[in-house]
């Protein structure tokens, strides 16, 4: 590599990490400064418009499954390991602030954390997240794992881990991974006998959050007719 464009690139860094600490980089340019740290001896500018390209969105890119990252061309191993690692460190700064204290009272905290959950998954997902009086998470469970269209439920086993934790309320959580449509009838169904035992040991259901293949969440909650049954 020519000299000049050894000293372009290396500017070229040094501007982006100015403009970090300064607030003032772009979604795109946060990219490329990680992959900078992957990968310092290249520009990487192009590999980070591909990496956009092929997954349409920053937010697709770090839930994307190590080995589909490492399908694009210039990205080996360890770059896409710390792709992951800092989707990995998202969700645990999410799931320590939800133990610590009420944010999982505020509906957007609510939808980040559940999005980042059960983002990049290529099946549908329940989990059930047990929950204080004060809103305070106690345990996050994966219920279980199905296949791209369907997962089984088990109403006993969510009831046993209420007991088991003396949780005061749960929220539960599933995934569309191939679809961005809202909740099935089956979803609704599902939730309403959830909603009716746990009721009977004065449990309360907060929500059901459903999140779709593009990041979409819907609620449970703001169905009209379900809040009109519920006193939130």
């Amino acid at each position: 590599m020519p000299k000049t464009d050894d000293l372009f690139h290396t500017g070229h860094r040094e501007r982006l990490k100015e403009k970090l600490l300064g607030g003032k980089l772009t979604s795109y340019e946060k990219l490329e400064l990680l992959l900078m740290y992957a990968i310092p001896r290249r520009d990487v500018r192009p590999l980070a418009r591909k990496l956009l390209e092929v997954f349409g969105g920053v937010y697709f890119v770090l839930h994307a499954p190590i080995e589909e990252l490492m399908a694009v061309p210039g990205v080996g191993r360890n770059t896409a390991i710390l792709i992951k690692l800092v989707c990995e460190l998202n969700l645990v700064a999410h799931t320590e602030r939800a133990i610590s204290g009420k944010y999982l009272s505020d509906e957007k905290f609510r939808f980040d954390y559940c999005r980042n959950l059960v983002a990049g998954s290529k099946v549908e997902e329940f989990h059930i997240l047990y929950l204080d009086g004060d809103y305070k998470l106690l345990a996050e469970e994966t219920h279980t794992r199905g296949t791209i269209n369907e997962t089984a439920v088990y109403i006993r086993e969510i009831t046993k881990g209420v007991l088991r934790l003396n949780a005061a309320s749960v929220i539960i959580v599933h995934n569309h991974p191939v679809s961005t449509n809202n909740f099935s009838q089956t979803d609704i169904t599902t939730t309403q006998d959830i909603e009716h035992v746990l009721q009977t040991l004065n449990i309360r259901l907060i929500d059901h959050l459903l999140v779709t293949a593009s990041g979409t969440v819907f609620s449970y909650r703001a169905l009209p007719w379900a809040r009109k049954q519920i006193k939130l």
